[in-house]
Parts: C-alpha cells; structure tokens; sequence
C-alpha cells in the first residue's frame, strides 16, 4: 500500500498493449489484484484490463470518445474483469468511474454491494480513495461533493491521498439515468475523464425503437448523458454481443474497439455441458413439459428425479463442507408468475413429505422406498462424480440435516418486490422463478436446473443469458446436473459453435488492433435461433443454410472492371491444371461437352478462386459470405476436403439473357431432350446434375455472353463474362448470417 503522496507503480508486461496510451498499474490495482482476483487468474486479469484502458480515450485527453465491446462468457468474471478495470482507472488518473448497474433493483443491489465489498470502500483505516454516490441526483449535496472532488483534482497542491476518484452506480433505467445527467451537468465536470461501465450492455441499452426511426426512452438518457461528458471511454461487457455488434455502426453504442475475455481453469461453459460428452444434461422428456396442449396436473417425473439428485448433493456437501458455502437448485419453468407458484407448490409439499418421512422409524417401508430411490439418484451422480463420492449408506444418516439446512424461495416480483437471498442462511437453496434470474444474477454454489420452457422467439442471446448452469464450477461439476426439454438442448449444443465461431472473428481484430467498423458482421448460427431481438436493428440481415444447393450470383452485368478482375482470377486459377474431357453422351452438342479437374485442395480453390470473384449485388454477397462461413466450419473438421472444377462448354462460348436489374433469367442449361417426358435428360441430364459424383464440393466455371432484349431482338452488352456456380453438399449444412449496412454517404 502507498503511504503519504507515494505511489508504487508495478511495471508493464515488456509487449507494449495495442491502443491510444499506456496505463499503469498502481496501488489501487496491486491491492485489488493481490487481494481480489485468485493467483492463477491474477496476470490474465491484469493483462486484459491494461489493454481495455489502453484501447480507450487516454485520461490526459482534451475530448474524445471511444466504445469497446468487452466479450466473456456467461458467469465467466465480467464483474471481476470491471472492476479492475475500474481499479486501474483510479490508478491512473480518471476520475469519474460510472458503472451501469442491472435494469432490476435485485441486480442492481447486487452488484453495487460487490462494487463496495470488491473496492473495500468500507474498510476502516483504509484511505479514502472512492465516493460513491449510487442513483444520485442533481440535489446540491451530491453537485457540491462532486464539484470538491474535480477541484482536488485539478489543484496540483492536492497530495495524492486526497484525490478520490468518484464511483457512481446507476440503475439503467431511463429515471436514473436521467437525473444522473441533471447531476453531472449540475456539476459541470468539464474535461474530466470518465469510464462508463454499462454492465450485459446488450439489454435495454440498445435503441429499442430504431426500426421505427425513434428513439427508445432508456437509450435516449445514455446519449444525453454521453454528450454531457467530452472526455470518456464507455465498455460494454457482455457474454452476448450479437445485438451491439448487428446495430448500425454510425450509432453511438457501436462499438470500435474488442477485448476478450478468457476464463480461468476452473471455469466451465458450454463445451462441458453441450458437448460431445453430455453425461451431465438431461432431456425432460415430452410428456413433463407443461404446454397448452398438454396441462400438467401433478408434479412429473423428471422433476422429481432433479430433486433427489439435488438432495443427494446437498447432503455429500453438508457432510464434507462442514456448513461452509453454498448449494443451488433452480427451477425456472416459464416467464409467467403464476407457473412459478404451482412449480413452488410441488416443489415445497415433496419437499415437506420427504422430510417427514425421513423421520420415520428405519423400517417403515415408506421411508424404505425412498431410501432407494435417493440410492438411485446416488448412482447417476456416482456417474460423474467417481471415487469422490462417499459410501451410499454413510450418506443416508446425512439426509434429515440437509433437508432442514435447505431453504425453498420464489425468486419473482409476485409479490411486489423480487425478495433478497440471503446465502449465508442456509447452506442449501431450491430457487423457482423466471426472468428475475435470467440474466446477471448470480445464484452461489448452482449445481442442479430444471428448465422445461423452450426457446421461445429463439433469441440467441437469450437462449444463452438462461445459462446460469455455466460458472467456476470444475471442482464440484459431477455433482450438477441441467434438465431441459429436447428444443432447448439443441439450441444450447448449436449456440456453443456460435458463440466461438463469432470469438474466433472478433479475436483476429483484438489481436491486429483493427477496429470493429471494418468488421464482417456475418458468422455461423443456427436456423432456428434468430441472433437477438430484431427492435434494435436498423439493418435487416440475410441467413441461410446451404444444402445439396447450387450457389451462383444473380447479378452478372458489371462495369468492365470487375469482369476483367474476374476473368483474370479465373486465368490464373486454371493455370497448371490438367483438365479431362468429362464423358457422357456421344449425341451432346458442344454446349454440352465440358472439361474436368479432380481432387484440388477446396482451400486452395477458396484462396486462389471463390474469394477473388468479385460480385456486385448485395444478396450475391452475402449468400457468397454464407458459403464460404459453411467452408470454413467443413474445413475445421478435416483440412484436406477436395473439389472438382468444370470448365463448361470450353468450346462453344454460351450466352445468356439478363433483365433490366443485369440478373441473368437463367443460367444453367437444361435437360436435352425435353419431350418426350420419359426420354428427358436421355443426351444431356442439365447443368445442374453436373458435379461430383463423390459428394464432394463442385465448382463449374461459365463463360457467357450477355444479352438483352432490344427492339424485339437480343443485343450483346458483355461478351467473354466469367460466372462460377458452386455446389455445396449435404454434409456441410450449417446454418449461417450475413449483415450488409449500407455506405453513409459524406
């Protein structure tokens, strides 16, 4: 720790970060990192919280302001990652640190008290480095305190010890953002540099409205306030950045800068639960999840099997932890309060039944039956758990305590408020709720979720959000399990290729330092699942899949620069290569006599071929950019994947007609002949059935003249146009999506 005015500065890694400055690590960021953030986690944490700072608007600028996008996973240690941010921030002369806490109250309690409890602004005999003001106002109070601690600043008689940096949580609510504005303009914070923290910044930050050109109310008060300060940086952390990356890139909240975040060893995500060992998901069959159709009247099956498996926990945990930490299950059946009132009615009279008749004499045959049946939830954890796990019969005398030391609460607004945990009360929890635990909320020591709802709209985003199952939890992980209905399952198993194909985009430009308005916005993401709520896009965004499916553009009439730009791609691709005449019918014209080359490596057909093909029409590109997502997932999987070319009718130079738009009415040529019926495709089968009869990806390479109707005749406006035609096959089916924004103009 510092004493009096000197600072002890820990020296930065030799590798200078990517970014506007270089920030330092001082006495507030020693002592959070040594005191805070866990040994093995400690250089991580610090690396990528110096090279956030360093990506942001330097603390002795004029006026500027930058937005990053700080990417974790869920429960992954965002809010550790923030707040040594924050620390950091105070270490290197910002002075303002907001932090935009939960749009609930519960969330935002909770993480104001972490704030306080992590920063130790309540430790006696500590200085005073921080003030907070949570939810202020422009009252005179709040404006002077505030007015003081910028003059402390700016007078350079201040020592050190009485410049306190200002910590400011605000609710993201349009109320409190509001009158957090009035303050700071009250205030009149001039150039003072500022840190805005706006903590799952993909919720309610966003303008909900922009598809109706308006402004939503919350959004609306971030702009305002962003305008009240000239010198800022503003982070975004979420673990779903699909929704901030999609906006449209003039909007204040895009962002231009990424960091990612790596968790630590012990944290474990979707791979371990959705992978290909998914020893620990359950599917909640059919008949157990409560629809319209099919009301459910009693407690099912599924969930009474969760429970005993919870309980089974509960009681290893309670004999080996010796009443220290914390035990979780979360039922979250539906977004609807009254659902979570009958799944809380089951929940508590199983509950109370299975505590009386824990206390039963040993051999009543009551409590002889569910003795055995907790001994086969014992066995489908000894799955998972191994050696670890204590005899079934030294476990049973456990079982009475560990249900008179676990509490059941449903966790919702129903009655009001969204009621507090306190998690010290007792060691085992069963929490039944809904949207309250949605997002942000931290449930300690989860290790069982009951979860038959489905994916609803199916918003990537949210899908993911509901992973509360996801954390720091390799040391117990054979104890969790999570139940969800076959839907939901899925979607977490297609989210997981998402989420790191969109990583493995966004961690090329943190590491070349390019900023994220040259970014791509097309990534792999399942069909069913839309990539977040559509109200927050300006731009609408192509998907697809492509299946057994030809790709071709539609659009081929081009300025001559982009068709001799194509023609000599296609030169210099089919240099070298020994092409064969393809057999068929000895009746074919020389339209239909076409050439082959096997088996070149489809990366280098990509690479010297398909990405040098340059395209005009906005859908062609994005279907283009779709395919070539596909590739590259096929590519993952087995590097040696092979094509086939065709050079079609290298004889005979084909033309085609186009409309008024330059798309071709028809590429392909058909079957020969046509009638009768039984003898179509008898000399020539079509140029669609030319391709690969091993399955493998086929590219055919036309060559066209291009014509147009004229006075009733057909006019040549191109000759000697290259076009490539691809077909993907079935096995490289994913499902991908593509944004275009349009240019703004100057």
């Amino acid at each position: 720790m510092a004493d009096g005015g000197e600072i002890i500065v820990e020296p930065l890694p030799s590798e200078r970060p990517q970014g506007n400055w270089i920030p330092v690590v001082g006495p507030e960021g020693m002592e959070f990192l040594g005191t805070i953030v866990p040994a093995e986690s400690r250089n991580a944490v610090q690396e990528s919280a110096i090279a956030v700072l360093a990506k942001g608007t330097p603390p002795t600028a004029e006026t500027g302001q930058e937005t990053g996008l700080v990417v974790g996973y869920v429960q992954s240690g965002k809010t550790m990652s923030f707040e040594t941010v924050a620390a950091l921030a105070r270490d290197n002369g910002l002075q303002i640190v907001i932090v935009i806490a939960g749009t609930s109250n519960p969330l935002f309690e909770q993480s104001t008290g972490r704030l306080r409890k992590d920063l130790r602004l309540d430790e006696d005999g500590r200085e005073r480095r921080w003030i907070h003001f949570p939810n202020p106002s422009a009252d005179d109070a709040t404006v002077q305190a505030v007015r003081d601690v910028l003059d402390d600043w700016r007078d350079p008689s201040t020592p050190e010890e009485f410049k306190k940096t200002v910590l400011i949580t605000v609710l993201k609510n349009h109320r409190r953002l509001q009158s957090l504005k009035d303050m700071v303009r009250a205030a009149g914070i001039g150039p003072a540099p500022v840190l805005i923290i706006d903590d799952e910044a993909d919720q309610a930050s966003l303008n909900a409205e922009v598809a109706q050109g308006q402004e939503s109310t919350t959004y609306r008060c971030l702009m305002e306030l962003r305008q009240e300060l000239p010198n800022q940086t503003y982070l975004q952390y979420t673990a779903t950045p699909q929704a901030p990356l999609l906006i449209s890139i003039i909007d204040s909240l895009s962002p231009n800068f990424v960091q990612l975040l790596e968790p630590g060893t012990q944290y474990v995500g979707g791979r371990e639960f959705f992978g290909d060992n998914n020893a620990l998901a359950r599917v909640i069959p059919p008949q157990d999840v409560p629809t319209n159709t099919n009301p459910l009247n009693d407690p099912p099956e599924s969930l009474l099997e969760a429970l005993k498996v919870f309980m089974v926990g509960v009681a290893v945990g309670i004999r080996e932890g010796r009443n220290t930490g914390n035990r979780s299950m979360l039922v979250h059946p539906s977004h609807r309060t009254a659902q979570h009132r009958e799944y809380y009615n089951w929940v508590r009279d199983i509950f109370e039944e299975w505590k009386r008749i824990l206390t039963l004499p040993d051999d009543d045959p009551d409590k002889q039956q569910l003795i055995e049946e907790f001994r086969e939830a014992y066995n489908e954890l000894l799955q998972t758990v191994g050696e670890g796990l204590p005899g079934f019969d030294d476990l049973v005398p456990s079982f009475r305590f560990a249900f008179r030391n676990t509490r059941l609460l449903e966790v919702n607004a129903a009655g009001g408020h969204t009621p507090e945990i306190d998690w010290r009360s007792a060691y085992g929890w069963i929490l039944v709720g809904g949207q309250a635990m949605d997002r942000g909320f931290t449930i300690e020591g989860l290790t069982v979720t009951y979860m038959p709802r489905g994916i609803g709209v199916g918003n990537a985003d949210t899908v993911q959000q509901r992973a509360r199952f996801f954390g720091y939890k390799r040391r117990y992980l054979g104890f969790c399990r999570v139940y969800l209905e076959q839907g939901t399952i899925a979607a977490f198993q297609s989210y997981v290729e998402h989420e790191e194909d969109i990583r493995a985009q966004l961690r090329e430009f943190q590491d070349n330092g390019r900023s994220l308005n040259e970014w791509k916005r097309a990534f792999i993401l399942d069909t069913a699942l839309q990539p977040c709520r559509n109200n927050v896009l300006e731009f609408d965004f192509m998907r697809g899949r492509f299946s057994d499916d030809w790709v071709a553009p539609r659009v081929v009439l081009a300025p001559e620069a982009v068709v001799q730009a194509n023609r000599e791609a296609v030169a210099d691709f089919v240099q070298g290569l020994n092409f064969a005449d393809n057999d068929g019918h000895k009746d074919r014209t020389d339209i239909q006599r076409h050439s082959v080359c096997r088996g070149i490596a489809l990366r280098d057909a990509i690479e010297r071929l398909i990405v040098r093909m340059r395209v005009t029409g906005m859908t062609d590109s994005q279907r283009c950019t779709g395919m070539l997502l596909q590739f590259s997932k096929a590519l993952e999987r087995n590097p040696d994947e092979v094509c086939t070319v065709f050079r079609m009718s290298p004889a005979a130079r084909r033309r085609r007609g186009i409309d008024e738009n330059g798309e071709v009415t028809n590429l392909f040529q058909g079957a020969a002949p046509v009638q009768p019926r039984e003898r179509r495709g008898e000399i020539y089968p079509g140029d669609s059935a030319i391709r690969d009869e091993d399955g493998n990806v086929t590219i055919q390479i036309h060559t066209i003249d291009l014509t147009r109707e004229d006075g009733g005749a057909q006019r040549v406006v191109a000759e000697n146009v290259p076009i490539i035609a691809v077909w993907v096959p079935a096995r490289f089916a994913r499902g991908w999506l593509d944004q275009n924004e349009p240019e703004q103009g100057g």
